[in-house]
């Protein structure tokens, strides 16, 4: 018989690792409820309006919703939401299971959750608003904000912990601050300053990708100098009001909230995990949020242009959080600026996961298609991650295919036929060839011919270089020079090679 302090123990035990893994996040997503609702501020029109009710969309949702109703079933989970979000419109959201399994309360897109260290990109967030304005800068040394921050480094000559390393999972710093994914019981912003002279970091700053919930927590005391706000009362003012989230708080037991459930023992039964409030760790792992508000996050990172307003930063700064900075070791996954990226079969996705007590997250953006799932779950054992693979597989396919742009394709013409042929040059040789109505490139001494480069036809016999790789003159305009009717040399970019005659 399992004692309720020994299922208490593992139950804390199991978040740990729920935590862990998702920390490391194996990030994709993409999907999508059925009532189809308006995301705050699309500010212009799209043609995305008629996603939510494109047949292979609807069929999606059905074949998704088959496969999560038997999750639930099988593994005995409680509740999951949903959401899939293409550009400024929250196409599909619904919850399925309980929000609270003993007054049988459903689940919906409304139901609150801790978002964990979904967290961390509102504390990225804030840094870069703050850099706009003039406040601080990324490669500033934090001790310059926070004099206490000195901790023993990991080397002889480690060099100061940057603001971007903080957010980019480089400082080398440790994980956490004590025992609170044990205890439950987390620090305070003075007992975290306290503690910090005794730490050494683990490895020297940029030395490798390492996840600290420690880091991010300094990135909020940071935020907190130089603002001179509390982290909770900044993002409120700064990212929840501009974005509509009034949903969304930090530690606050409000009403609506899922109840958090433990792991799924040996019988089947689940522990009913407490309230736990992350008091100084707030900006790693404090807020709370609901599918609906979280659509309007997913929502502001494809919108471009100054800040202001419900552009909470400017395109630059997107741009910057998104790239990637540091990997993980074995180079699948890593961070950008409080964004975890992941390369997933050739697309790159960016987003975060969570692990709270009795509350697994992920939301997953795939930023070329402009479409992004959030998966919300109330137990430690939900996978989150895997679920919000399949909700992408899915639905957030089906979404990117119906929402996809119909360019205005320049037409094929013959007589582009004649641009076919060898040309040579100093670095080499490139054989056009014609496919059926597309010219395409190769190195004919090449090592392979199944990934050529597409010649693009943008008309009056101009085409643009289009390569799945960045190197050349990827996006370049080829375009042909003719005597006669006759090409006779190739340029692509700025370069040239001559034709040579057939014989």
């Amino acid at each position: 018989m399992i004692r309720p302090a020994q299922a208490m123990r593992t139950a804390r035990a199991h978040v740990i690792t729920v935590i862990l893994g998702i920390a490391v996040f194996a990030l994709v997503a993409a999907t999508f409820p059925s009532s189809a609702l308006q995301a705050q501020g699309a500010g212009q029109e799209n043609d995305r309006t008629n996603v939510a009710n494109d047949p292979e969309v609807l069929g999606a949702e059905r074949l998704f919703s088959a496969w999560i109703e038997g999750q639930i079933a099988y593994r005995g989970i409680p509740g999951v939401a949903v959401g899939v979000v293409s550009d400024q419109e929250l196409v599909w959201a619904r919850g399925f299971g309980f929000a609270d399994i003993k007054a049988k309360l459903p689940m919906t897109p409304a139901t609150k959750f801790r978002m964990a260290s979904h967290s961390k990109l509102f504390t990225a967030i804030a840094i870069m608003q703050l850099r706009e304005e003039g406040k601080l800068g990324l490669d500033d040394p934090v001790v310059k904000y926070l004099p206490w921050f000195k901790a023993k480094p990991a080397g002889d000559d480690d060099g100061p912990i940057t603001v971007e390393q903080l957010l980019s999972h480089s400082s080398g710093m440790q994980r956490e601050a004590g025992d609170h994914w044990t205890s439950f019981v987390f620090p305070t912003s003075d007992e975290i300053r306290r503690l910090y002279a005794d730490r050494q970091a683990a490895f020297a700053p940029s030395v490798r990708w390492k996840y600290s919930n420690l880091a991010y927590t300094v990135a909020g005391m940071l935020i907190e100098q130089v603002s001179g706000q509390r982290w909770a009362d900044y993002v409120e003012r700064n990212i929840f009001k501009p974005l509509n989230m009034n949903a969304s708080s930090v530690d606050q037991n409000v009403p609506g909230l899922a109840v958090p459930y433990g792991r799924r023992m040996p019988d089947g039964t689940r522990e009913v995990l407490p309230f736990v409030d992350a008091r100084g760790m707030a900006a790693a792992t404090g807020i709370t949020s609901n599918v609906e508000d979280m659509a309007k996050f997913v929502s502001a990172n494809f919108r471009r242009g100054p800040r202001g307003g419900e552009q909470i930063v400017s395109t630059g700064s997107w741009r910057e959080m998104h790239r990637v900075r540091s990997v993980e070791e074995n180079w699948t996954s890593g961070s950008g600026l409080g964004y975890d990226v992941s390369r997933i079969n050739n697309r790159t996705y960016v987003g975060h996961g969570g692990g709270y007590p009795g509350n697994t997250t992920m939301t997953s953006i795939q930023l070329d298609d402009k479409v992004g799932v959030i998966v919300l779950t109330n137990t430690g054992d939900s996978n989150p991650s895997d679920i919000a693979r399949q909700l992408m597989a899915t639905v957030g396919q089906a979404v990117a295919k119906a929402a996809a742009p119909k360019p205005a394709a320049v037409p094929w013409d013959p007589a582009w036929a004649r641009f076919a042929g060898l040309y040579r040059g100093r670095g080499g040789d490139s054989q056009v060839v014609l496919l059926n109505k597309r010219l395409v490139l190769v190195t004919p001494n090449g090592p392979n011919v199944d990934t050529p480069i597409t010649l693009e036809p943008l008309g009056g016999g101009r085409f643009r270089f289009v390569a799945p790789t960045g190197g050349g003159v990827v996006g370049e305009v080829v375009r042909f020079v003719e005597e006669s009717g006759r090409p006779m040399r190739m340029y692509t970019g700025d370069s040239w090679i001559d034709r040579i005659e057939e014989r």
